[in-house]
């Protein structure tokens, strides 16, 4: 690989011209339609939803003309989430061919919920409670949406390198688990019929973007404790690290994973910072304990699965804090953890799963999923598989700044907007003659009400995004008077 294609797939693209929107060629070269004019429908839609983030779809598109055909392309029967997310994937294989790296995947589901009389195009998520009626007995209201999986890679550091997996369904009746319990016990039915296969699918998929899927750690919540998940991460050769919410049969089938860390002592101790609901900071201190184990899989199962040799690591917090809950994370993973070093390692790891759900913040709150009035669950599908892509390259600029500091600005900016942002806002006296990306994403996000004191903490996501669109009017301001300068 020469140098030139090495620092063209390190990052997601660099600009070619003044041009905005410079980066969706790259996210969206390698989609594949049916037709080609899918594909220049979905570029141009995809830059016009960047250009006005959270706008609705009309006011996105700004004419008749272009709504009714954004409208088309989100109803058309030949297009799908997975051909609109195609080259995105592809796009995230090849920066995580880039980074001869560890890479995390992180795993989750959301809800999508929408307000509609008629539910049926759309499906439901679950019943919510309502309140109590005149016999005392509680009422229960539907609720409309969608429900989506998503597996994000990013870098041990916290840098997003894109979506690797995505699914989406619906529900057309929903029971509930409790009421399931009463009539089947959940772990004799097939994995395969159950919502939760979703997750062994987005595994395989997501691992199938690695070459060596050694570099690979699949992390998730206490809803990724499938031990077919454990099973299926060992036939793809790759690793998991999971927060546990079941009690497994260990050793020789006559104790627990509970019982057997009740003998293990404590390893040491690890002091992190910690906010309560105030918003007030202190110190906690964990006490870290671990132990590698043969741990068995389901009784009714056993004769599909083999046993497994994995490492549990339990991490509790000492004393009961003042002000929020106690920190107690029980994890499993099949890595081997041989010091305290190593635990506290996978315990870092764990703790970047909250970036998926910052990428979906970013989806839901900046880009406004839910408020959009599409009438079907296919349609809904199709936008939010766009906006998915917007919302990681929001969450990118943002975690860019963070994680590389001072790499070159021209990653993510146009030679036009590094003018712009220089002109808009000033330099301090003291300021480098070189400006880093940093120092170019800390003016952006004072165009969205990021106000930089000396003592802030980094932008976040929602000053970027309203930077980002400020700035895209006023380019195109700019763009307008330099022609009509030039006439």
């Amino acid at each position: 690989m020469n140098k030139e294609r090495q620092s063209r797939d390190t990052e997601p693209g660099r600009p070619t011209d003044l041009q905005s929107g410079w980066w969706i060629e790259n996210e969206l070269a390698q989609c594949t339609f049916g037709d080609a004019r899918h594909g220049q429908r979905l570029r141009k839609l995809l830059k016009q939803l960047s250009e006005e983030i959270g706008g609705s779809i009309p006011w996105a598109c700004q004419d008749w003309a272009n709504t009714k055909a954004a409208y088309r392309f989100f109803s058309n029967d030949r297009i799908s989430e997975a051909q609109i997310l195609g080259g995105h994937f592809q796009a995230t294989q090849e920066r995580i061919a880039a980074r001869d790296v560890l890479v995390l995947m992180l795993h989750d589901t959301t809800e999508f919920t929408f307000r509609r009389h008629d539910i049926a195009p759309i499906g439901i998520v679950h019943k919510s409670y309502t309140r109590k009626n005149k016999e005392g007995r509680p009422q229960h209201h539907t609720v409309c949406g969608l429900l989506m999986h998503s597996s994000l890679a990013v870098t041990a550091e916290g840098l997003p390198l894109g979506l690797a997996a995505i699914k989406f369904w619906t529900r057309e009746e929903f029971k509930g688990c409790n009421a399931l319990k009463k009539k089947i016990n959940p772990t004799r039915v097939p994995i395969e019929q159950k919502e939760s296969f979703r997750w062994l699918e987005n595994v395989r998929q997501s691992t199938a973007r690695f070459d060596d899927p050694q570099r690979c750690v699949h992390i998730g919540d206490r809803e990724s404790d499938i031990y077919e998940l454990f099973c299926a991460a060992q036939q793809a050769g790759t690793h998991f690290l999971v927060r546990t919410c079941v009690d497994r049969l260990a050793g020789d089938g006559s104790s627990t994973i509970a019982a057997e860390m009740k003998q293990v002592r404590v390893r040491g101790l690890h002091r992190i910072p910690v906010r309560d609901k105030r918003g007030e900071w202190s110190e906690a201190v964990l006490e870290i304990r671990y132990c590698r184990m043969v741990v068995l899989p389901p009784i009714g199962k056993q004769k599909n699965y083999p046993t497994l040799i994995l490492t549990a690591i339990h991490a509790q917090e000492r004393g009961t804090p003042q002000g929020r809950e106690r920190i107690d994370w029980k994890l499993l993973t099949d890595l081997s953890v041989h010091s305290r070093r190593d635990a506290i390692e996978k315990l870092e790891w764990y703790a970047q799963r909250w970036k998926i759900e910052t990428f979906h913040k970013i989806l839901k709150s900046g880009c406004k999923a839910e408020d959009s009035k599409l009438r079907t669950a296919e349609r809904l599908v199709n936008l939010i598989a766009v906006l998915s892509i917007l919302s990681w390259r929001v969450f990118w600029m943002t975690m860019i700044g963070r994680t590389a500091p001072d790499a070159p600005p021209v990653l993510a900016f146009t030679e036009l907007e590094l003018y712009l942002l220089d002109a808009l806002i000033r330099d301090k006296p003291d300021a480098p003659h070189a400006k880093s990306i940093a120092t170019y994403l800390t003016k952006l996000a004072q165009l969205g009400g990021y106000l930089a004191r000396a003592h802030d903490p980094p932008p976040g996501n929602m000053v970027t995004w309203r930077g980002l669109s400020r700035l895209t009017d006023i380019e195109l301001g700019a763009m307008i008077g330099a022609q009509l300068m030039g006439n």
